[in-house]
């Protein structure tokens, strides 16, 4: 099979292909032929590791299930999959524990299952942690990633009255907003991308504020604003914060009254208890990873869910894809931060 295998620091080239055994099926395990693996965030932060880590780079999946260990009983040769995998992403097959992938339907594309494995679930996910109703305002900061452009469509979806897009112009990699980083909170699945799903785009000038605005316009946003703008408009319901940083403390201050803001990225951030008093606000840190550990039902009920809504045509995943061999050029599209939707790697 063939592997992306990541070289250390000072290399010339960073990413070599080459070709490897097939993993065997280990007690507990499964091994999964990859349909598409996302290219996130983590990577980048793999590729400033010195030394790099032994098991490689991880994130999201999409492929269907070819071998069985001992000791499986949830899953069969044969069944669609979608999850995590922390090492080895970057391959044509995979070792995955069944407590970290779900049964995906046949009928979304590659593209579009990847997109909403993880990115979806997260954004649903965040919206309920919020306790979002309908007929509330939600305002979603990096509304132009994988997991904010989904938000975006969710919320409208689920009968927001108004869907307020932060966004950002692209910044190098590694630039941060006050302490957070755009999209960090999606833990192996970020990335700004393509204007159509299914779509595979020029790597290049896939935009700046301009671009990004029309695409969440597209996503279903009503109203567009930038991170450095001083004003962010009317009040709202919900802000859903996947940046970190300062933006945590405006996303505060963009609430109403009673107003909720839910806290899902990596970035950190601090908040001034005194600005939630007068308002009656409220902040809730949200983990997915933790959430799947404590409640798998949870999950199970959220991905139910966002099938249906896909299957509805009530969600849109957008996404730029390329083949195994172009990591190279979608890490340098993911590091400009001028992506829009996903940013994934399929084995055709």
């Amino acid at each position: 099979m063939r592997r992306i295998r990541v070289r250390p620091q000072g290399t010339a080239e960073r990413f070599v292909c080459e070709e490897v055994p097939e993993p065997a099926p280990e007690p507990g395990r499964l091994v999964v032929r990859t349909e598409a693996v996302g290219v996130s965030v983590g990577l980048l932060r793999m590729l400033a590791s010195d030394p790099l880590p032994e098991a490689g780079p991880g994130g999201e999946m999409v492929g269907h299930v070819t071998a069985v260990g001992p000791g499986v009983e949830s899953y069969a040769v044969g069944d669609r999959v979608g999850g995590v995998v922390f090492g080895g992403l970057y391959a044509e097959y995979v070792l995955a524990s069944p407590a970290l992938v779900s049964h995906v339907p046949p009928e979304p594309s590659a593209g579009e299952a990847l997109a909403l494995v993880r990115g979806g679930l997260i954004a649903l996910s965040a919206l309920r942690a919020g306790r979002f109703a309908p007929g509330e305002s939600v305002l979603v900061t990096a509304a132009a990633s994988g997991t904010g452009h989904l938000a975006v469509q969710l919320a409208k979806a689920l009968g927001a009255e108004r869907v307020v897009a932060a966004i950002g112009a692209g910044h190098p990699a590694g630039a941060r907003h006050g302490g957070g980083t755009e999209g960090a909170g999606e833990a192996g699945a970020t990335g700004e991308a393509g204007p159509a799903a299914g779509s595979s785009l020029a790597v290049e000038g896939q935009g700046g504020f301009t671009e990004k605005a029309a695409f969440v316009r597209d996503c279903g946003a009503d109203a567009v604003t930038g991170y450095a703008d001083a004003d962010w408009g009317a009040p709202v319901d919900l802000v859903l914060d996947g940046v970190g940083g300062e933006l945590v403390q405006r996303g505060v201050d963009a609430l109403a009254p009673y107003g909720r803001l839910v806290a899902f990225s990596a970035g950190g951030g601090s908040v001034d208890a005194g600005s939630l008093l007068g308002g009656l606000k409220s902040v809730t840190g949200f983990s997915i990873g933790l959430i799947g550990r404590e409640r798998p039902d949870l999950l199970d009920e959220r991905r139910a869910e966002l099938w249906r809504l896909w299957a509805a045509g009530l969600l849109r995943p957008r996404y730029t894809a390329l083949p195994l061999t172009g990591i190279a050029r979608a890490t340098a599209l993911l590091a400009s931060r001028t992506n829009r939707g996903r940013v994934l790697l399929t084995m055709e």
